[in-house]
């Protein structure tokens, strides 16, 4: 069954084609088509489809296909993050459950409870999370558009133009209606002259005040919570006490954590501890908000635009 079918175009792609076919012909003709014959056919067709193949191979092991040495990045210029492994038989004990009732097809998600007292205080037990909140599908589309809303809900433009009955001078017609060859016109303010009125300009202030449905507002932060969640950018700590004042501290413990660039600390109560308040008084990267009566979201309305990492007090 070689010579037959798909065996023969087998043979024309290696360029033997036109003699194995040939011989085949001649032979078939003879009737003498024997076994040992037709396994010499066998191995020259496979020898010459598999040259190709161990050559690539060889060049492959060799490294004939690697990058050129201008492409390769040195292993000082990677920062390699690292990634907190997710808290899996790790023996520990669950310092919280979820209160509500997870439903049976869902289960809660477990995160590291951290502290700020120390650098190693990064894992001192696990906790549950509800996947009605963390683990909601990822909808881009309405986290974009609850992330407009937060910029423009209350957002007031002041722009201002003046009309032509506003701007100053054009009292009285420059020139009499007919004879002297110029175009007729009753003032020099019209919207038409340098310097005169704007027509259909802005007439502020203007608001641009409107409110999404609140489940529409909710669902955006679970799908907000959800991904930083998913990226590991969602850190859980046990309270604000942290034993200087001090900035630097917390950058540094921000920096040993790999918590990002920026980092927006969120707190349940509205009574904070006076060190974290002096440390994050003047800081451009680290703010603190209590979660009573405000909206958690990325877009904050405070200082930090976007935020690399969340850190919520329990």
């Amino acid at each position: 069954r070689l010579l037959d079918g798909g065996s023969r175009f087998v043979c024309e792609e290696v360029g033997l084609g036109a003699a194995l076919w040939s011989r085949h012909s001649a032979i078939e003709e003879e009737g003498v088509l024997t076994d040992a014959l037709l396994g010499m056919m066998i191995v020259r067709v496979t020898r010459f489809c598999c040259r190709d193949l161990r050559k690539r191979f060889v060049s492959t092991l060799s490294g004939g296909n690697e990058l050129p040495s201008n492409l390769h990045l040195q292993a000082s210029f990677i920062e390699i993050e690292k990634k907190g492994l997710p808290p899996v038989e790790s023996g520990l004990p669950v310092l919280r459950k979820c209160e509500i009732a997870v439903p049976s097809h869902l289960k809660p998600r477990q995160a590291w409870l951290e502290s700020l007292r120390g650098y190693t205080d990064d894992k001192l037990g696990i906790i549950d999370l509800h996947p009605d909140v963390f683990a909601v599908p990822p909808r881009i589309d309405i986290l974009h558009e609850v992330a407009i809303w937060q910029k423009n809900f209350k957002r007031i433009s002041h722009a201002k133009v003046k009309t032509r009955a506003e701007v100053r001078g054009g009292g009285r017609k420059p020139w009499k209606q007919k004879g002297s060859g110029r175009a007729r016109h009753g003032s020099i303010r019209s919207p038409i002259w340098r310097g005169g009125g704007v027509s259909h300009g802005p007439r502020g202030p203007t608001s641009y005040y409107y409110m999404l449905p609140m489940k529409v507002r909710v669902m955006g932060l679970k799908v907000a919570l959800t991904m930083k969640f998913a990226q590991d950018y969602l850190h859980i700590i046990d309270s604000l006490e942290m034993p200087s004042p001090d900035l630097q501290y917390l950058l540094d413990l921000a920096r040993y954590r790999h918590w990002g660039d920026s980092v927006l600390i969120v707190d349940v109560n509205e009574d904070m501890p006076e060190n974290i308040l002096a440390a994050t008084r003047y800081s451009k990267t680290v703010t603190v908000m209590p979660v009573i009566g405000k909206i958690l979201f990325l877009w904050s309305k405070i200082k930090l635009r976007i935020s690399n990492s969340y850190a919520i007090v329990t």
